[in-house]
């Protein structure tokens, strides 16, 4: 699955980002640049992906791409 993040901007300046295509923290670590970007996280909702185990060998084919 490909690896996104979505960063939504609403009329009123709110801003959501999500991500899709990560397993467990690695979500957290590919956001981080922008949460610090655009501020105070006021809310945080995880996705069913967050709980998911990422494997070694997942992570070492995709550190190869």
């Amino acid at each position: 699955m490909t690896k996104t993040i979505e960063v939504t901007i609403s009329p009123k300046g709110e801003t959501k980002i999500e991500t899709k295509g990560f397993a467990g923290s690695e979500c957290r670590q590919a956001s981080r640049f922008m949460e610090e970007a655009l501020g105070v996280r006021v809310s945080e909702k995880l996705a069913t992906e967050f709980y998911q185990q990422v494997s070694p060998l997942q992570s070492v084919t995709e550190g190869q791409v």
